[in-house]
């Protein structure tokens, strides 16, 4: 018995490849059935998503299992194996292991630290789970992958520091504000950028969203998702007094707020603190308005410097998570082998207990004269005698299962034909 996975991800397939052999999670019953049912492969579970495509099976023989699966990109998918071969990798083993552990603890993300993946992976086992393709094996696997990753999560920062720019303009509120639950945020766009800050805002707690846009439809439409309210960019400065933080990213190539303009609103605010951030290129804001007292201005090049220290500071973080996901496979290694010895182990027994109880059975039968307690002496004496034969050679066992993987198979073949053992 052995784990691999086979697969390709965004570090070896574009997004055209991807696309191509995606699995649909409304459809996920047919491959995982069709899978299962290939000759050699006893459990399977995919993992399906924009940046990877990966199948993960408990197989008799790795490198069956593994060309096997390969096909069935090729067939399942109805593309020349020329096409997908390429840009799939496949792993055995350890090396399987480790990817799954790696993979779910982000550190093969295309921003490390990211925390979807691991959620996603938790979708594609419940999948699996449902539809019966997963097993001892993949349960036992999948549950150490979710362990892992919690525990890289609590004993590392990998994720601790913002790497998209949304997250790192809401990260900068910090500096300014001891908390925004009671802050007011104003989004100028409604696109892609703005869409992800009101979701951050909402999570973060803000009191209230306001959303401003050309259109002010697309401006309500956004709005209603976070219970906001919406205003026509012809009219935003009439209530820009309203906001605490201000996040603009809508196209054009005049400053929508000047230092004029903020001159204007800030009696209306009391001279209470006002932070905006500029995620529009060329910039919707005026730089120079952040010579006012009580203004403070952040726009894209500093938030990139403060990606760059932040991914930085987790490429740091992902050294220490190697060294827990090592661990981590070293034991779940050690679990796998389990499994492989311990049958014949049972069976090796097994043998020798028929063979002990047989002979114990026709020697008491002859026994005309024998004492009354001759058939416990004999028990114990045969017993210890059957431990003291098979001791050494179980340590053995176990220590190869642990270190000597070949060495562990030769055993273990040559115990089968040498005393005819037929493990469960």
């Amino acid at each position: 018995m052995d784990i691999i996975v086979v697969g390709l991800s965004h570090n070896t397939a574009s997004l055209d490849i991807r696309e191509m052999v995606a699995f649909s999670k409304n459809d996920i019953e047919k491959p995982l059935t069709a899978l299962v049912a290939l000759e050699g492969i006893s459990e399977v579970i995919i993992i399906s998503t924009c940046n990877r495509v990966e199948i993960y099976a408990s197989v008799c023989d790795h490198e069956l299992g593994i060309e096997a699966i390969k096909k069935f990109f090729s067939h399942w998918h109805q593309l020349p194996c020329t096409v997908i071969e390429p840009h799939l990798y496949s792993y055995h083993s350890h090396a399987a292991i480790r990817h799954l552990f790696r993979v779910a603890s982000s550190l093969d993300s295309m921003i490390v630290g990211e925390p979807q993946i691991l959620g996603q992976i938790k979708t594609s086992y419940s999948y699996a789970a449902e539809f019966k393709t997963s097993g001892i094996i993949m349960n036992r696997l999948l549950h150490k992958a979710f362990s892992v990753a919690k525990r890289v999560r609590t004993e590392t920062a990998i994720a601790s520091s913002a790497v998209s720019i949304a997250f790192a303009a809401i990260e900068r509120t910090r500096n300014i504000f001891e908390t925004i639950t009671d802050k007011t945020v104003m989004l100028i766009g409604v696109g892609e950028m703005c869409e992800l800050a009101a979701r951050h805002f909402t999570a973060q707690g803000v009191k209230s969203i306001l959303v401003v846009n050309r259109t002010l439809e697309r401006a309500i439409s956004l709005a209603d998702l976070y219970q906001g309210t919406a205003y026509c960019l012809s009219e935003f400065e009439q209530h820009l007094h309203k906001a605490d933080i201000v996040l603009s990213s809508v196209g054009g190539s005049d400053f929508l707020i000047t230092q004029k303009s903020l001159e204007h609103i800030l009696p209306k605010r009391r001279n209470k603190p006002m932070f905006l951030i500029d995620l529009a290129v060329p910039r919707n804001i005026d730089p120079s308005v952040n010579e006012l007292d009580g203004i403070y201005l952040c726009d894209m090049d500093n938030l990139q410097q403060t990606i760059e220290n932040n991914l930085t500071e987790r490429k740091r973080e992902a050294d220490k998570a190697e060294k827990i996901i090592a661990e981590e496979v070293d034991q779940f290694s050690r679990w796998i082998s389990g499994l492989e010895i311990t049958p014949t182990i049972v069976a090796l027994r097994h043998q020798f207990e028929i063979l002990r109880q047989t002979e114990l059975d026709r020697t008491l039968t002859i026994w005309k004269d024998a004492p009354i307690d001759a058939e416990q002496r004999l028990n114990s004496l045969t017993h210890a005698i059957i431990n003291k034969i098979l001791h050494y050679p179980t340590v053995t066992l176990r220590e190869c299962a642990l270190g000597d993987e070949k060495q562990s198979n030769l055993y273990i073949d040559a115990l089968h034909s040498l005393f005819d053992l037929k493990p469960d």
